[in-house]
């Protein structure tokens, strides 16, 4: 149980790394680039339900475990 818990720590913290990375890429290139600014929005607008989604899996994983485990 402890190998799971570590290997979901170390996923939700590349997952929630890359998000922001991505996230801090696309506003600098939102600033940069004035043509593709609403593809960049678009993307920005995509990272941010991306991260949304994948916390609210990892909390729904965490209420399952605790449920079935405890």
């Amino acid at each position: 149980m402890e190998r799971i818990d570590e290997i979901s720590r170390a996923v939700i913290s590349l997952l929630r790394l890359g998000a922001v990375l991505r996230f801090i890429f696309c506003m600098i290139r939102l600033q940069n680039a004035e043509e593709e600014a609403p593809q960049y929005k678009k993307r920005a607008k995509n990272i941010l339900m991306f991260y949304i989604l994948a916390e609210s899996i990892w909390q729904i994983k965490e209420i399952v475990f605790y449920y079935y485990y405890t």
